[in-house]
């Protein structure tokens, strides 16, 4: 196969006008076991590629340190779409965005004290380079001029929304060369003047990034690139959610008449999302433009696939007008849609409190004052503070100068206060310490990582608390205890006894599966915050908050047939030990 080229307002493959007709799936977002079904479902609704980001953050989660199997296989993925005759359009990044945790770059980047993040600083290059050098040379075979069917190559990402440095963009294309990819490189902005003045490069293919009025944006792009082929590289079909707002739905027949503007002109498109499958971990991104707001554990996105990969109607409508323009090159539909399975309550009658246990799950780092997550090397999820308060002590008030981004403080095991990095904290709410000759008290902060900023300028967004005082008296000499969440099999479970006492804990039970395992969807009434772990895979956030995500989804290839297991952390207080598994997901 020839690379794809392009002239005036068309794209070329082996020398055949192509229209592109694209949906993004996430390898990294979607079970393996359901990549062939996801990427089967998007051929047979007519589309002709699929295009993917790949995550930094988690194939090189320590530096130096590669990781491409299991749900990052991206070598499998790639092969899968060939095996099915679909194109690739492939973002490598190094950022994404993607509302996922630090826009797909790594934590350990943050360490970097005066390194610049997504410019041409050469010590960010660098690390750039040494990822690339691995990801690109594992996909080299797979570009179109070698054979392959990875049609198109990003450079960076929507730069123009965050910055204009065109030596940075060039770098990242030389790389690609020093790499020999030969490959129709392009950018992707928002189609807004600024944006394409800040993103694009010269000479090369810039795509436009909407969710609505094609027209418009093409009277944009033809003033600015007269001489390219439209596309659309992110047609917002849906969006994405954050804790406490609605859930986010769209009249699909607006997406349904924008699609047929673009086939009817002959437009190429890259639907975002096709299918948006699911921030499973602690892997969620969020925003900041003056309050934070965490993305929550779904990434159904309102997609043509939901997030358990069903069709949606919107599925069929954009089928219809594709047999309408391709006849019969669109395939008959073959795949099916998963089986899902209510199997009802399950009884949680293990628990584990949290401070009982910090030796079987984490060991105390001494430092004199709090540092970030990222200096002790942790990328994901809690990280406990502790000291001891000794008297005599005046009753000063407490304050934290950086909580990223919630923290529960205790005082001798006892639940006294929580605070979150949006909240404005009053004087007279702060809690104090008192203490009289030979008192001694514990002191601990729990805090949550709940998704580094994934867009925008607050990208270098590091996690914990920081600034520690009494009122000007900032406090030295803290334990810090490390908790990514990963290994709980040290845990040492007691039969529940109090389900009304304040203290994070671990409640574990189990539940039987007679047959091939089902999707289901986990219900947790009368549970307040935490995470979900069923046979030590950890499946996502929940959150009691207004809104809007009430299941998590749990694919079946998590399951299994006998026993399963299922840990649940509560960082706050449940007034129930019985979760539900439901055959629907309540959005």
């Amino acid at each position: 196969m020839n690379k794809l080229t392009y002239k005036d307002d068309k794209f070329y493959l082996d020398e055949k006008p192509l229209v592109i007709v694209s949906g993004t799936m996430h390898y990294f977002r979607i079970p393996k076991e359901y990549w062939y079904d996801r990427l089967l479902k998007l051929k047979e609704c007519g589309f002709n590629t699929v295009e993917t980001y790949t995550c930094w953050n988690l194939h090189e989660p320590k530096e130096g340190e590669f990781h491409f199997d299991g749900m990052l296989d991206i070598e499998e993925y790639i092969n899968t779409a060939q095996e099915l005759g679909l194109y690739v359009i492939l973002r490598p990044g190094p950022y994404i965005c993607a509302e996922w945790e630090f826009g797909g770059l790594p934590a350990w980047l943050l360490t970097y004290k005066d390194m610049e993040l997504r410019c041409n600083d050469p010590v960010y290059l660098s690390k750039v380079h040494r990822y690339y050098k691995e990801l690109l040379g594992r996909l080299n075979r797979f570009f179109a001029c070698n054979g392959g069917n990875i049609i198109m190559l990003q450079i960076e990402n929507e730069y123009g929304s965050y910055g204009n440095d065109k030596e940075y963009l060039k770098s990242i294309l030389n790389m690609y060369k020093e790499f020999n990819i030969d490959s129709l490189f392009f950018t992707s902005d928002g189609a807004e003047f600024s944006m394409l003045t800040g993103g694009a490069l010269e000479g090369f293919l810039s795509v436009a990034n909407f969710g609505s009025r094609p027209q418009i944006q093409k009277q944009i792009m033809d003033r600015y690139f007269p001489n390219q082929p439209f596309m659309c590289g992110e047609y917002w079909c849906g969006w994405f959610d954050h804790w406490g707002e609605k859930h986010h739905v769209r009249n699909y027949q607006e997406i349904v008449d924008d699609f047929k503007t673009f086939m009817d002109n002959d437009w190429s498109i890259n639907v975002y999302m096709f299918h948006g499958g699911t921030n499973f971990n602690f892997y969620n991104g969020a925003n900041h433009f003056g309050t934070y707001e965490p993305t929550v554990t779904s990434y159904d996105y309102g997609a043509l696939l939901s997030e358990a990969g069903d069709r949606t109607e919107a599925y069929y409508k954009f089928r219809e007008i594709l047999k309408e323009k391709f006849k019969d090159k669109v395939p008959e539909l073959t795949a099916k849609e998963s089986e899902k399975k209510a199997y009802g309550k399950v009884n949680l009658t293990e628990q584990a409190y949290l401070f009982e246990n910090l030796d079987n799950i984490s060991k105390p780092i001494q430092v004199v004052s709090p540092k970030y997550m990222e200096d002790i090397g942790q990328n994901f999820g809690y990280v406990l503070y502790r000291t001891t308060i000794k008297g005599p002590f005046d009753a000063y008030k407490l304050y934290i100068e950086h909580i990223h981004d919630r923290a529960q403080i205790f005082i001798n095991d006892e639940h006294r206060v929580t605070y979150y990095r949006n909240d404005v904290i009053n004087d007279e709410e702060r809690i104090t310490l008192p203490l009289d000759f030979n008192e001694i008290a514990k002191l601990d902060i729990l805090v949550e990582n709940m998704g580094r900023v994934n867009y925008g300028p607050k990208l270098r967004d590091q996690k914990g608390a920081v600034g520690i005082r009494f009122n000007n008296q900032y406090h030295f000499g803290w334990d810090m205890y490390s908790l990514p969440m990963t290994d709980l099999s040290n845990l040492e479970f007691k039969s529940i006894d109090n389900l009304s006492k304040k203290e994070p804990s671990f409640l574990r039970g189990y539940f039987l599966i007679d047959e091939t395992p089902k999707d289901t969807f986990i219900k947790l009434e009368g549970f307040t915050k935490g995470f979900v772990m069923i046979n030590g895979i950890n499946i996502g956030r929940y959150f009691n908050i207004a809104g809007p995500q009430k299941t998590l989804y749990v694919p079946a290839p998590f399951l299994k047939e006998g026993k399963n297991e299922i840990i649940v952390f509560e960082s706050d207080i449940t007034t129930s030990s019985v979760v539900e598994f439901l055959d629907k997901p309540e959005l």
